[in-house]
């Protein structure tokens, strides 16, 4: 007797293959691109439509609380073949800003801008406006693009980390775009709590849901971005991958390693602004909780097992039994519980 998963093609047994649906296949596919959470949604909105309401797109809006004409867009837009259509496309504009000065007037530039090389736009535009005051057209604007074509600075190299600086404070999300929503995941604040001990320092990473006041802790010996990515697969494994998004601060440890983990996971890195700690005011109300119930009460060691064997007992105190006045004197995990059963349609885990 064959068993179930082989049958018999003349001498030969021939293992039995199922193929997958069409909607399983598109989800396999989505996986596989590595689809931004928003595509992938999208693509459930269509899956829904096609499998479960008949074609209906009415029953598909009501179910995703979305508007028909959005629907109706991404419905549209998508193409069978190319999942990414379900993606964002660029607002970049498609025509850009192109200089507009003169190679005249880039010839008079560089004879002030070698003899002035300190000067700044403002008095380099000055300076040509006095040579040449029949020249109408020339701008501070201008003046500034010539300075970057041209590359000639005092300090070069120093001017080269500067650009460097700017161009990835310029890519930094700031927590103030972020619109909050009161829901358990949606946000979760990472900060480092620097402890001296013994004339050696240690690095101590914490996390807390922005709503749920659920609680992470863990102590590293380095202050480093491979520890902070470390870090934050433990945090999501503890939080079954419910991550939406992330904040922290400017610091270097939630660079590189810790932002190329945020990209491969899917997870959006929204930034505190600099020297302002009241955007993570719920961390920092937790590091403070953990130096005063915990470290405070004879609880600091050097040795990174020994502290956080302690530290992962005391979390455990402090996430199912500690009374939270923020949360009406519950625990955290009694609120996220209470929460879910008033909420039955939070989506839940859907990573593997």
């Amino acid at each position: 007797m064959l068993a179930s998963h082989v049958h018999q093609a003349g001498y030969y047994l021939v293992p039995k293959i199922t193929l997958l649906s069409k909607y399983e296949r598109w989800r396999k596919v989505a996986k596989a691109l590595n689809l931004s959470k928003v595509a992938t949604l999208r693509l459930e909105w269509l899956i829904y439509y096609h499998a479960k309401t008949n074609q209906g797109a009415s029953s598909t809006c009501r179910h995703f609380g979305i508007a028909r004409k959005t629907f109706y867009k991404w419905k549209n837009r998508f193409n069978e073949q190319n999942l990414r259509s379900l993606e964002d496309e660029s607002k970049a504009p498609l025509h850009v800003r192109q200089k507009e000065y003169t190679s005249l007037q880039y010839q008079r530039f560089l004879e002030i801008r070698k003899r002035y090389i300190r000067y700044g736009k403002e008095k380099l535009l000055k300076e040509y406006q006095a040579r040449h005051p029949e020249d109408k057209g020339i701008t501070n604007w201008k003046m500034q693009c010539m300075i970057q074509a041209s590359g000639i600075y005092y300090h070069p190299q120093k001017q080269a980390r500067i650009n460097r600086k700017r161009q990835r404070a310029h890519r930094k999300k700031k927590i103030t775009e972020l619109r909050r929503k009161k829901v358990s995941g949606f946000l979760l604040c990472l900060d480092t709590m620097v402890k001296y001990w013994q004339g050696k320092k240690r690095y101590i990473l914490t996390a807390i849901d922005k709503h749920s006041k659920v609680a992470f802790a863990r102590m590293y010996n380095t202050h480093s971005s491979y520890s902070s990515q470390d870090f934050l697969y433990r945090l999501r494994y503890l939080l079954d991958g419910r991550i939406e998004n992330i904040q922290t601060d400017n610091g270097s440890e939630f660079a590189k390693y810790f932002d190329r983990a945020c990209q491969k996971l899917n997870i959006p890195h929204y930034y505190s602004r600099p020297r302002t700690p009241k955007d993570n005011g719920t961390n920092e109300r937790f590091n403070r909780t953990l130096k005063e119930e915990f470290i405070q009460l004879g609880n600091m060691s050097l040795d990174t097992v020994i502290f956080n064997r302690r530290l992962t007992e005391w979390l455990i105190e402090y996430n199912f039994r500690r009374p939270h006045q923020s949360l009406g004197y519950s625990s955290p995990i009694n609120f996220s519980y209470k929460y879910h059963k008033v909420l039955p349609m939070y989506p839940s885990s859907t990573w593997s």
